[in-house]
């Protein structure tokens, strides 16, 4: 590596520690490597970063983003939530196990962790808090459940990653369905004993009648199809990935006419959120794309490839290696622009040592999603705490026993490919 990378790499990391916005910190590091390279045309700086966000696989972030956005003004929340009651209502736990099943379920709907863990620490917190939970056990639930989000189909965390790696994005959404549901039973297992020794208790005790249960699942049964609607029109060849976003949208804005609920302010409103949250996403994406061409133009990846492969002789320990080092670059980077700029590193070296290309890409999201609740930087602790004003210093000794849980999680994934291709392997 030559001073001037070493110099770029350098100020990208200073400015993010000052926490300057994360586009602009790999952009500044970016301008550092053509000012100072000779012989480099600086167009090529401008021509990589809107290169990089105009890929048509990313179409599919603000189609999603936006279903997700209307699907929380065309009523569909509350009606999961109803159902996720029903299913929950009687587990130890009650409001929590309810906030990590909302999480499954609605990662199907919107694709964006932050959003959701925004929702529920706004509509559930308070509801746990008066039911006599902590706020800052409440606060973790609500942010760890929300690393669900990712994971299910249609998480924008695997459209970027399947544009990057050239890996089908379809195939990444059914091997979700296995990691997500995984999570969503282990966070449901850890609230049960926690809730057993502090005496959280059950929504309720006794059993709900036939037409009580029907009652809360028929308002559901629609907004539940999404997710299925989504798969099997990718797997069927109906429509792409891509295309699935716009079915999305469309599916989202029949809901809120079905349900009555979608105003013509809410809706616009909805534009809105979709426009910023996309945008903020996107951005990454283009400056990202800019470091991603440095890095290739100085054949750092390849020359990392040969380094390790001639290191490191066995894929388990490679395997230990990246998930010791992505829990380190999660701890301060956020995950689409470490993916952005590390996966192009590692997915090479991954298919070097004959590692499965979908299950490589499910240890990567799944590190993504620890590095969002991990301190210093974890956006999801940091949204969540500031929703809930819980502190950060609470929200971690809180969260010792779900970050072993998360743990033992990922080396379940990592050592046993079961989880991440079982379901690929049937489907595909």
């Amino acid at each position: 590596m030559n001073s001037i990378v070493l110099l770029t790499a350098v100020v990208l990391l200073i400015l993010l520690f000052l926490k300057v916005p994360v586009f602009i910190s790999i952009l500044g590091g970016s301008i550092v490597y053509f000012l100072l390279t000779p012989g480099i045309n600086p167009i090529i700086f401008a021509q990589q970063a809107i290169g990089g966000a105009e890929s048509i696989s990313l179409l599919a972030i603000p189609f999603f983003v936006g279903a997700g956005v209307l699907m929380n003004y065309s009523g569909v929340t509350k009606r999961i939530m109803g159902f996720a009651e029903i299913i929950t209502g009687r587990m130890n736990g009650g409001l929590a196990q309810v906030n990590i099943l909302l999480s499954a379920l609605m990662g199907g709907l919107s694709g964006s962790n932050i959003a959701d863990a925004a929702m529920q620490s706004k509509m559930l917190v308070p509801e746990m808090r008066k039911k006599g939970f902590s706020n800052s056990f409440s606060s973790v639930v609500t942010a760890t459940s929300s690393m669900i989000t990712p994971l299910i189909p249609p998480g924008i965390a695997m459209i970027i990653y399947g544009s990057i790696a050239n890996v089908s994005i379809g195939k990444l959404f059914v091997s979700g369905i296995g990691i997500g549901t995984l999570l969503t039973l282990a966070l449901m297992t850890l609230v049960t004993f926690i809730s057993k020794k502090r005496n959280y208790v059950p929504i309720r005790t006794e059993k709900l009648t036939k037409s009580e249960i029907s009652k809360a699942i028929r308002p559901a049964f629609f907004p539940l199809l999404l997710p299925i609607i989504i798969i099997g029109g990718i797997r069927l060849g109906i429509f792409t990935a891509t295309e699935a976003g716009s079915v999305a949208i469309l599916y989202a804005l029949l809901l809120g006419i079905f349900y009555n609920e979608l105003k013509i302010k809410d809706f616009f409103i909805s534009i809105k959120e979709t426009v910023s949250t996309t945008s903020s996403i996107m951005l990454i994406v283009a400056a990202a794309t800019v470091f991603s061409w440095i890095l290739t133009k100085e054949r750092i990846p390849q020359s990392l490839t040969e380094w390790i492969v001639s290191t490191v002789d066995n894929k388990y320990v490679f395997l230990m290696i990246v998930n010791l080092f992505l829990l380190v670059v999660g701890m301060f980077i956020e995950g689409n622009a470490s993916m952005i700029i590390l996966v192009p590193l590692l997915a090479p070296i991954a298919s070097a040592f004959g590692i499965n290309e979908i299950h490589f890409a499910m240890i990567y999201i799944f590190n993504n999603a620890i590095g969002a609740i991990s301190p210093p930087m974890g956006t999801l602790m940091f949204v969540t705490c500031g929703i809930t004003k819980c502190k950060t210093k609470d929200f971690i000794k809180e969260a010792l026993p779900f970050y072993t849980l998360l743990i033992i999680v990922l080396l379940l994934i990592t050592y046993v490919p079961f989880f991440s291709t079982s379901l690929v392997n049937l489907i595909y």
